[in-house]
């Protein structure tokens, strides 16, 4: 605990205040593992969270606002003389209007529990993670978070119809909006949609619903090249079976290790392709969506006789299937905090981009090499190294032009949908113009003068004593 007086240090008359606002047991002294905050507050309302973040302006200290703690680009790393503001007790679903195809949930509800209280109504928010369990309604808006189904319902900034956010005064913007149409002025929540907490705290939002499908059918495919796979989603894209929900890209050696580590054997299915297509159907009927994969399959062996498949026959195979590529934790226990990259990529550079990114590395050391996988339907990759991490300074940096600089000039995004946290700060200025720059700055001193929300995340500089109170 740091206590006291000094930079780095939280007075003790503004511990007593906070204590005041939410009761001693909401006050905690010790921010947890990956902190190094002193204090860790758990606000109830947007009302606490308000009056917190006025005592913060009051005083000066900064703020690093919590969800889930599932990012991997330390979006929520604190410092000493921060307070790190937990978003754990704010989990209530307020209400699901069906009719309307809409939830209104606070902040600290996980995208799993959002998905149960949906799908009693026959629904679902139309996006879907691995980390569904652990990850928060106010993250995912904070992060602008992705997911399996962004190809066909977009990601959080799609989904996102209101929201309500604390500003760094204080003040509450409340723009619970539950319509599609809306033109009312700037659409102000899109300033903190995707901004990590930098200009405001999301409390609360109005998410978008979708219709639960009645079935879906899943098959997994070898494949030669990304080009078959691009082809075998083209065909999946004009099913008249039903629609695409997924199709994941899982190159050679992710396959390989979550396979083994699964004990997931199949003979007819040998892992000997350079990338597997994990698709998925939905729709009403699930006699048709089982004929549907099939002709899929069917005619991607026509056009590519070495591909190999199995299709799921079962809601256990089907499950069996998609754990081997939802089980990332098995790449960080053999590489202990490997180095993790996120990027989009168009379509039709994928294999040339990842072909580039192999010989890329092995030029940086021999031993490096990635694994690949990710949300093919919509370009994006998720790369992680064979290396504990970190990576050493000199490495890392030739790493990051192997990877981030032929995406500009490609149409893609060095960051697809893990944010820039602090780890990428330096990736955004290398790559983002000026101009752009630019502009966010001048955001985040319109709103956040004092820059006590989140520092050191997104902005590729701090600003100077002068900028901080003009």
């Amino acid at each position: 605990m740091i206590l006291g007086s000094g930079p780095d240090t939280i007075p003790l008359d503004f511990r007593a205040e906070l204590v005041a606002i939410l009761g001693a047991g909401h006050v905690r002294d010790e921010a947890g593992f990956g902190h190094g905050a002193a204090l860790l507050v758990l606000p109830g309302s947007t009302l606490q969270v308000a009056e917190i973040v006025a005592l913060c302006h009051a005083h000066g200290i900064s703020i690093v606002p919590q969800g889930g703690h599932t990012g991997l680009v330390d979006g929520c790393q604190s410092s000493p003389g921060q307070v790190v503001l937990s978003m754990t007790l704010m989990s209530a679903i307020e209400a699901i209007y069906p009719d309307e195809r809409v939830a209104v949930v606070q902040a600290g509800v996980t995208l799993e529990a959002l998905q149960t209280a949906a799908l009693a109504q026959g629904l679902e928010p139309g996006i879907d993670l691995a980390a569904r369990g652990s990850a928060t309604i106010g993250g995912m808006v904070s992060t602008n978070a992705g997911g399996i189904m962004a190809h066909r319902y977009g990601v959080m900034r799609h989904r996102v119809l209101g929201l309500e956010a604390v500003l760094p005064d204080g003040s509450i913007l409340s723009d619970m909006t539950r319509v599609v149409k809306n033109t009312a002025g700037y659409d102000l929540k899109h300033l903190f949609i995707g901004a990590e907490g930098t200009l405001g705290i999301v409390t609360r939002a109005v998410i978008k619903l979708e219709p639960v499908p009645q079935g879906t059918a899943t098959v997994m495919l070898g494949l030669p090249s990304v080009t078959a796979a691009l082809a075998a989603i083209n065909l999946a894209l004009r099913s008249t079976a039903g629609q695409l929900r997924a199709a994941e890209g899982l190159w050679q050696s992710y396959i390989q290790l979550t396979a083994r580590t699964q004990g997931w054997v199949k003979p007819s299915f040998p892992l000997d392709q350079p990338i597997n297509l994990l698709l998925m159907l939905d729709g009403a009927d699930p006699e048709r969506l089982s004929e549907g994969i099939e002709q899929i399959f069917g005619a991607v062996l026509e056009k590519y006789p070495t591909a190999t498949g199995i299709i799921a026959t079962s809601k256990r195979q089907e499950a069996d299937l998609w754990r081997l590529r939802e089980d990332t934790d098995q790449l960080y226990r053999a590489h202990v905090a490997a180095p993790s990259y996120d990027v989009s990529v168009p379509l039709s550079e994928i294999e040339a981009y990842v072909d580039r990114l192999h010989e890329g590395l092995a030029r940086i050391d021999g031993g490096i090499a990635p694994y690949v996988f990710g949300h093919l339907a919509d370009g994006n990759l998720h790369i992680v190294l064979n290396r504990a991490g970190p990576l050493e300074a000199r490495i890392s940096s030739a790493v990051e032009q192997v990877l981030y600089a032929p995406l500009h000039d490609l149409g893609g995004s060095f960051s697809a949908e893990h944010g820039i946290g602090a780890k990428r700060i330096a990736a955004l200025a290398a790559t983002a113009g000026p101009v752009k720059l630019a502009a966010m700055e001048t955001i985040k001193r319109a709103l956040d003068p004092q820059h006590i929300l989140n520092p050191g995340k997104v902005l590729p500089r701090e600003p100077t004593a002068s900028e901080k109170f003009r």
